[in-house]
Order: structure tokens, then sequence, then C-alpha cells
């Protein structure tokens, strides 16, 4: 295998081999379900599913966890405001996470564990830390206990941090041998969900909760551990220090995909400056928004603009339009089966998905130019890559999914009329490299008095329509 992935712990590109021949191992932070889901979270379950399309297509077994926080500071809080039990509020948002996952066609996790129900498993690993002199109970029998950081010579290292110089982001607690030591179980507060231990009641930390869910479904040593990069500090460095310091390997690799941002900011609820799934699902079709987080690198922060949407909306319409126009004309498109030989070459280094979907254009320019040859092999030899790739990233237009999604949210006009307007644009084009320029004008002309906006590009004319850019 020559994948190359971009190891958080190491700075650097390694070799990826799984530990165990043919089967490949990932845990990836799931939802903390205080509230709707928005396009900078569903971005981390989009990338990590493109990853693992591409060791299952390698032909590796992969075993994915996402798990579930259903317990946590910000749920408890939400619920209380809204007057609503907190497993309710969970469970709610539970759901809106799941549905905006299958929106956008992510492959359902091989388990998807809650953190409540794995307290068992917790309580295991902070007596293993305690026995080891990595974790302690508070001196004052509150019932709260706390990870050692002074006892772990190598924390910081994944996030390249000095301990002297971290922060937790906890409160102030005279418990505490070191303010650096973090949460690993809370006590009870009145009020509040709890769960008995040798401690004392109360509920987990959140960093915890990650280590014996991971370990619990895919053993003391796994191969890719996945989350968003503002996870790497606290949560990962903490998840990865009581892991090992328990005497687990843990992950052999930790990827992080960079943010969303609006005007420079990460998207976040805190700030205010979020996009909800369903609120953006009005404006594209969960496959358009599919791809426009799918085309920037993972490691790339995405600025969101509404021009970038309906940029990335067009680019995949014209993938949808040309498979359409080829099955349409030559018959049925297998699946696989073409030569990919550049799309593997981009997605072998670090998952280039810029230059893999570069490969997917290309196919498209090609077998359009067959089309118009009449060259029905060389059109079908080119659908079939583009299917190929494009099943890869979670974006084959001939994919059921996208169809039913289509049906179901009565997108089929638009299909076709994006396939009428892209024959009008395939005219144009042919017009305007015979430097018939008055009936390239003409077409333009007819498409912008259809409310059709038209933008030449360097990869070829981009289409809107006007209620896209309102």
């Amino acid at each position: 295998m020559s994948l190359h992935l971009y190891d958080t712990a190491a700075r650097a590109l390694r070799e990826f081999h799984p530990q165990h021949e043919g089967r490949a191992s990932m845990y990836v932070c799931g939802a903390t379900v205080q509230g709707v889901p928005h396009v900078g979270h569903v971005r981390s379950s989009v990338n990590f599913d493109v990853l693992r399309r591409w060791l299952v297509h390698q032909g590796l077994d992969v075993s994915l966890v996402r798990n579930v926080t259903d317990i946590d500071d910000k749920i408890l809080t939400k619920a209380a405001e809204a007057g609503r039990p907190w497993w309710e509020w969970a469970a709610t948002h539970e759901r809106a996470f799941t549905a905006a996952f299958e929106a956008l066609g992510c492959l359902p996790p091989s388990v998807e564990p809650r953190a409540t129900g794995h307290v068992t498993e917790m309580i295991d690993l902070i007596s293993r830390l305690i026995d080891a002199g990595h974790a302690y109970p508070c001196d004052n029998g509150s019932g709260d206990v706390y990870f050692d950081v002074g006892s772990w010579p190598t924390y910081g290292s994944l996030s390249g941090q000095k301990p002297d110089e971290m922060e937790q982001g906890e409160a102030a607690s005279r418990g505490k041998h070191d303010p650096r030591d973090f949460t690993l179980w809370k006590a009870a507060k009145p009020g509040e969900p709890s769960w008995p231990t040798p401690w004392g009641r109360g509920r987990p930390g959140w960093h915890l909760e990650c280590s014996a869910m991971a370990t619990r479904y895919l053993g003391p040593s796994f191969d890719i551990h996945g989350g968003g990069l503002d996870l790497v500090f606290p949560h990962h460095e903490n998840e990865r220090a009581q892991s090992n310091a328990a005497g687990d390997g843990f992950a052999n690799f930790w990827l992080h995909n960079a943010w969303v941002t609006m005007a420079g900011a990460k998207m976040s609820k805190s700030l205010g400056n979020t996009l909800t799934i369903p609120a953006v699902l009005e404006r594209v079709r969960a496959v358009e928004l599919r791809y426009y987080l799918v085309a920037p690198h993972y490691r790339s922060t995405v600025e969101y603009s509404e021009a970038a949407l309906a940029e990335a909306a067009s680019a995949y319409r014209r993938i949808e339009t040309f498979v359409a126009r080829v099955t349409e004309r030559v018959g049925p498109v297998p699946a696989s089966g073409a030569d990919i030989s550049a799309f593997t070459t981009a997605m072998d280094d670090d998952l280039g998905t810029p230059s893999a979907l570069a490969a997917v254009h290309e196919q498209v320019r090609a077998g359009n130019t067959a089309l118009a040859e009449g060259d029905h092999a060389g059109a079908r030899t080119a659908a079939t890559a583009v299917r190929e790739m494009t099943g890869v990233l979670g974006l084959d237009p001939l994919d059921p999914h996208w169809a039913g999604a289509e049906a179901a949210g009565g997108t089929t006009a638009r299909s076709a009329l994006g396939a009428l307007v892209e024959d009008l644009l395939a005219q144009r084009t042919a017009a305007r490299k015979d430097r018939d320029f008055a009936r390239a004008d003409a077409i333009r002309d007819q498409l912008t008095a259809a409310g059709v906006g038209i933008e030449d590009t360097p990869d070829g004319p981009v289409w809107t329509l006007k209620d896209d850019e309102q």
C-alpha cells in the first residue's frame, strides 16, 4: 500500500500500514449532541467517510467507531435552559446529527457508542490509572478524580506544546495537585445525573469517554484516530496521555481536519456564526454540499461563502450532467473498471481531493469531447472512470442514495433543467470554438432571459440560477 497520511503526532507524512493485514481500524470523535448540526460539524464526518471509502476501495475491511457524547456540561446547561430533561435533549439532537450524516451520504459507522452506555469501562480505566500512579482521587473526598499530568513525561507531544504553558480550560479546583491536571471523573452535583463509583457518585470527564469507547471496540491499539483540528488540545492530548499511561498503545495515526470558517473565525455555536444543515440544504442539494466539503484538502481551512457554495454546486452538476448524457445516449455505465491512476496518485498523497477532483473533471471533459465526436466507446470509458472516482468520494451521480434523495426532495426538475442548460452551454462552447460569436452570444442571452447566470472560468462555464445568487 502506497497511501501516505499526515500524522499530527509525527508532524509529517507517514506511509500507512494497517496493524492487521487486510483490516483497518478507525475511531472518529463524533458529536456532542447539544444542538442542531452545522456545516462545521459535518465536515469531519464527511472527510473521514472519504478516508474510509478509500481504504475499502484498496481492499481493506474497515471498522469505524464514531462516538456520541450524550452527557456534557453544555448538554445539561442547554437542556435546563429549555426546561427539558437532559436525556431527551441529547436524544433529540442525536437524531438531528444522524439525519445530517445520512443526508450527506456518510456511510453508517460500524458502531456508534454513547458515552452514558460505557461508564463501566470508564471506571475500569480510572482504576488502572490510579493503580499505575497516574491519577488520584481528590484529597478533600469530593469524588473528583484527576489525571496527574506531571507523572507522564511525554505529555504535550501530540500538540507540540510545553506542559508549563498549557491550560486545560477547566474551572479552578482546590482538589488538584497541579493546575495542569485534568478531570477524569466529576463529582455529583445536585440535580445532575450521576453514576456510582468507588470514589463516589458522579459523571465522566469528556476526555475519559473517548479513550474508554475506542479501546472497548477497537482494542488497546488501533490504526487511526480522527477529529477536528480544534480537538488536538486538550481533548486528544489528554486521550493519548491517559490511554498510554494506562498501558494502551492507542492510535497509531492521528489525523485532523481543518475548520470551516466565516469571516476568518471557526464556525461554532458559541460564536453565533453557524449555518445549520437544514438551512444550507434549502440552498443546495445534499450531494452538492458534500462536493463543497470534499473539494478542498481535508487539512485546508474552508472559508464559507455563498458564491463558493454555488460554484461547487455548478461544478458537481457538470459531472452529473455528463454521466446522465452518456447513460441516455450510450446506455448503462459501469461503476468501476476504468483507469483511474491519476486519481489514485492524488488520493494516496494524504487524500489529495483537489487533485483527485481535477482528474474527475478531466475525464468529464474528455468524455464530452468523445460524445461530440460520436465516440460512444470513449464516452463510456470516461463515464466509467468518473463513476468509479466519484464513488470513492461518495459523489457518484448514479448512486441510489442520491437518486432517492432527489425523488424525496423534489429536485428532479432541477436535474432536468441542469441537463438542458449544460447542453446549451456545450453548444455555446462549440460556437465559440468555431468563432461563431453571434451564436454564442445568442445562447448566453437565451439563458440569461431564462434566469440562468453564466460565468466563464478556466475550467469551463459555471452556471447558477438567479434565485441561488440571492
